[in-house]
């Protein structure tokens, strides 16, 4: 790595001035501008990059100590050597930190039909995350350049520091400003991701939802979150379910809960009909004397057990309607009906909350 005094033709003890000036001159001959040629180029990157060093009162502080090797003639390398030095044990220095990071975890809602959690679903879901950036593949730099080593810190990411203390002369050690701890610099930044490696980009996850699942229900997917930085690793993607309301049938559980409405003369006299349930129609016998409120549990046409084997039931409630408005011979055979029964007067029962509270109750009990 070339000397910046040597590179910007100043003196070690050179003002701020007179660097200033070696810059603007060198600038005005190297610039692309005015001298187009590749070898210009380069050297006008390094002149650059010489004066924004030494024009920073910090950064020339630490680019001088570096440069002459550490503090009083004495090369210590962090609290390692010191230990070394005057315990005769060292330990091992952690070194520069690096760019590549794991990617964020991301959380997508999603919204599914009762129907689709009985047998699971496919879904192809559209996310809006960070990717790897095409352009440098996740290396941060423009094509066909590459990280330099930081002459602050020499590639090792941390500056020391000479501190007075009890027991004499200590070597600190912090991370280096320039190359921010990392031991490099990316000089020519690619200019699609601004050197972080990765983009904000809209991408398709293919999702297989399982059979069974239910609202507030986590799905975790490894490695489909955010793109992590300089082509680290993606985080995860979880799902968070919910499920829709469904205008005919409800859930508990396992089991699926629907109500059936049923004409006077078929709950007295009793009939088969067929109720179209979410997979598919089944048929129901409707035994003579039905009454309202009582269950029928179809086995096997729940919902597919999320963890185990086998299916909940299909259980549907029964609401006999009596008819609010009759013809004249449809009373007359009423009548005769009441007649022929000679049932007894109505009189006080149990207190009861409704067709729909006693079918709520029979369901859950």
């Amino acid at each position: 790595m070339a000397d910046h005094y040597e590179v910007l033709g100043v003196a070690r003890d050179a003002t701020p001035d007179e660097i200033k000036k070696a810059y603007r001159r060198l600038a005005r001959e190297l610039h692309p501008d005015v001298n187009p040629g590749a070898e210009a180029s380069e050297r006008f990157k390094m002149v650059t990059h010489a004066y924004d060093v030494l024009s920073d009162p910090k950064q020339r502080e630490q680019y001088d100590l570096g440069g002459q090797g550490g503090f009083g003639g004495q090369n210590y390398g962090g609290f390692g050597d010191i230990f070394e030095t005057f315990f005769g044990a060292g330990q091992q220095s952690r070194g520069p930190r690096s760019r590549r990071e794991r990617g964020q975890d991301a959380l997508i809602r999603v919204e599914v039909g009762l129907d689709e959690v009985i047998f699971g679903t496919h879904r192809e879901m559209e996310v809006d995350t960070a990717v790897t950036c095409e352009t440098c593949r996740g290396t941060c730099c423009q094509p066909g350049t590459s990280p330099v080593t930081c002459d602050i810190c020499h590639g090792t990411g941390s500056i020391q520091r000479q501190v007075r203390s009890l027991l004499g002369n200590v070597i600190t050690s912090s991370p280096c400003g320039t190359c921010r701890g990392y031991g490099t610099i990316i000089a020519t930044p690619c200019v699609t991701c601004q050197g972080q490696g990765r983009v904000r980009a809209r991408r398709t996850v293919p999702v297989d939802i399982p059979a069974g699942v239910d609202t507030g229900v986590r799905l975790q997917m490894p490695g489909s979150g955010e793109a992590g930085p300089a082509g680290g690793p993606n985080g995860d993607l979880y799902l968070e379910i919910k499920v829709k309301n469904h205008d005919v049938f409800s859930r508990n559980g396992d089991d699926l809960l629907c109500t059936l409405e049923v004409a006077m003369t078929d709950a007295i006299l009793g009939t088969t009909t067929t109720v179209a349930a979410l997979d598919g129609d089944v048929e129901v016998e409707l035994r003579p004397g039905l009454q309202s409120g009582e269950i029928l549990t179809v086995k096997d046409r729940g919902v597919t057990k999320l963890r185990g084997a086998g299916r909940g039931d299909l259980k549907i409630g029964v609401h006999v309607v009596t008819p609010t408005r009759l013809s004249s011979k449809e009373r007359d055979l009423m009548q005769q009906f009441a007649a022929s029964k000679k049932a007894p007067a109505p009189e006080l029962s149990h207190f009861q909350q409704g067709i729909f509270s006693r079918l709520r109750d029979r369901f859950l009990g």
